[in-house]
């Protein structure tokens, strides 16, 4: 299990979220020593288990966002499964749930029967909308967030379509600020004494890594709009294709970097003119600059490109795939790639935990476990004898 040098040694975790936001905060705090039970449907598992490519008919996708979980199976909508949750949250210190608001009160297992069941319980509620509010009890997912929070807006070419991300970005950034959010509620409760509701809506932490669109709307009136690749704050900021048919980004957001990046490219005379000084100046002259950057990359491969940035000391990155990031020296230097031993699937690689910390790192553990794996084991350990275990499963609670 966890080990006592891990950070989040001790603390336990019920995950009863399915898809993403939820149970990826959950595997976050797992990577680092919590002790996370997975709740599942007995007849109904998360569908994340089934999402994406499946090697052997098992879901890959499971394998990452399900490490170090064991899982159980409860149907928390039968007089038994309910029972079973009380008894597992008077022993638990957090609970990640994202149904529409109002089914766990319908199951009685709403915030006044959780906390008469723990009073240091933190119940972490994480929905499209939030828990009240005109949009509360829509279905909503990720991609609503993207759309909403203004995200799609701005992303894309100024003459194309708004544009969505090909994978879960709201949903991803909504588990890194829940991870956040159920810490803070723990220092909280350090000091009181009592836990209390994370109201978790994913539309929330879309909007607030946009950085300051609300502020520069509320006192400017402007509204951002969709500008591709560049940025309407510095300039050349773009991607370029070399010489080998590869892409590198370049980017310049320091005036020295600009002015380095200038006198790479054998345009150093563009550095002094007015406009130059500033990153709204560059900006409003991309053309320019895209111009003497793009033609001077796309008389070079992609390795005298990234060589000469260096040895510049200018800002550059290769375009990469996932074939590249594999094979990336810095990737591999710091362990971001990790290869982990599967029973079902041998060796796998996927990511490693999310930062290093010195004295007390994270670690994987196990990989996603088959639904239900480990049912009797954590409800053995609960105290349920053999006989109660038939007796719920005889009622259709596991």
């Amino acid at each position: 299990m966890t080990g006592p040098t891990t950070p989040l040694h001790g603390l336990r975790v019920l995950d009863l979220a399915t898809l993403f936001a939820g149970p990826l905060a959950a595997t976050l705090l797992g990577d680092f020593g919590a002790e996370v039970v997975k709740v599942e449907h007995p007849t109904k598992p998360d569908p994340s288990r089934g999402h994406g490519p499946a090697k052997d008919g098992i879901g890959l996708w499971w394998k990452l966002l399900g490490r170090n979980k064991r899982t159980i199976t409860l149907n928390l909508s039968t007089p038994g499964g309910r029972a079973t949750l009380l008894r597992l949250a008077a022993d638990a210190d957090v609970i990640v749930e994202n149904f529409r608001p109002g089914t766990l009160e319908k199951w009685d297992l709403g915030w006044e029967e959780l906390s008469a069941a723990n009073p240091r319980l933190v119940l972490t509620r994480v929905t499209a909308f939030g828990q009240f509010g005109p949009y509360a009890h829509r279905p909503g997912f990720g991609t609503l967030a993207e759309a909403m929070s203004g995200f799609a807006a701005i992303t894309g070419e100024p003459d194309a379509p708004p544009t969505l991300p090909p994978f879960g970005l709201a949903d991803s950034i909504t588990a890194l600020a829940t991870a956040y959010a159920v810490m803070t509620a723990l220092a909280a409760r350090e000091r009181t004494g009592r836990g209390q509701v994370v109201d978790m809506a994913i539309i929330e932490p879309m909007l607030a890594v946009l950085g300051p669109q609300t502020l520069w709307y509320d006192q400017l009136g402007y509204v951002q709009q969709r500008t591709g690749n560049r940025s309407a704050n510095n300039a050349p900021r773009n991607t370029y294709r070399t010489a080998d048919g590869t892409w590198v980004a370049v980017s310049t957001s320091a005036q020295s970097i600009a002015e380095r990046v200038l006198r790479l490219v054998g345009r150093p005379e563009l550095t002094d003119e007015p406009w130059f000084a500033t990153g709204a100046g560059r900006a409003a002259h991309a053309d320019v600059l895209d111009r003497a950057v793009g033609t001077w990359i796309a008389a070079r491969s992609r390795t005298e490109v990234l060589a000469a940035f260096e040895k510049a000391e200018a800002a550059v990155a290769p375009i990469q795939d996932v074939r590249d990031v594999m094979d990336d020296p810095q990737y591999q230097a710091l362990g971001t790639v990790t290869a982990v031993d599967d029973p079902e699937l041998g060796r796998i690689r996927m990511q490693n935990v999310l930062f290093r910390l010195s004295a007390t790192p994270g670690a994987i553990r196990w990989t996603g476990r088959p639904h239900g794996a480990d049912t009797d084991e954590v409800l053995t350990e609960l105290g349920l004898t053999p006989a109660e275990l038939a007796a719920l499963r005889a009622e259709g609670a596991l």
